[in-house]
């Protein structure tokens, strides 16, 4: 697939970034190629209209949603691809930031990630129960802060239908750790 080796082409490593040990895969030089980051959003939106809320799957009606209500974007590289994806598919955009960046009531969730432990706030009439969500953000590792983000729309009464990342660090196992189907346009074995 040609699209997905253009994005993997322009992921550049960052080795010890954020500290000693952790290799930062940078996602900016994509968006700052107007051809590779439309290809990104589209690719990702195809994947969610055609696999995630289809009604047909392998030539076989399904029962899945019909319709994405939210779009969740985790703090930070999530603002900057779940806009996107939630005005193509007609949904509202939801931010999760690191906790007390917020206004208004919020509910809380804590998580471990791969290099210390944090909190994210999603605000407390963001989603309304029985919405159906897609979690969006450009990496999984542990998986730490995408269960977080789930665990926010839970609380708020949502229903995940999919995880989606732009890279997958398959090795890290973390997308064991969610509770709807992960999808990962780039997916690294080691």
């Amino acid at each position: 697939m040609a699209d997905v080796e253009l994005i993997r082409s322009l992921l550049t490593p960052h080795p010890d970034f954020p500290k000693k040990g952790i290799v930062f895969l940078d996602l900016f030089p994509i968006l700052r190629n107007p051809l590779a980051f439309e290809t990104l959003v589209t690719h990702l939106v195809h994947h969610i209209t055609s696999t995630t809320i289809s009604p047909v799957v392998a030539g076989a009606p399904t029962r899945a949603p019909t319709k994405v209500d939210v779009v969740v974007g985790l703090d930070a590289r999530g603002f900057l691809l779940g806009p996107i994806i939630a005005l193509r598919l007609g949904a509202a955009f939801v931010p999760v930031r690191k906790k007390g960046k917020l206004p208004g009531k919020c509910v809380t969730a804590t998580y471990e990630k791969e290099y210390g432990s944090d909190s994210f706030d999603m605000q407390a009439d963001a989603i309304l129960p029985g919405n159906n969500v897609i979690v969006v953000d450009d990496l999984i590792a542990t998986g730490g802060s995408a269960k977080a983000a789930g665990a926010l729309v839970h609380q708020l009464g949502g229903k995940i239908l999919e995880y989606v990342f732009v890279v997958g660090l398959k090795f890290l196992k973390g997308h064991e750790q969610l509770d709807a189907p992960v999808y990962s346009m780039i997916e690294i074995e080691e």
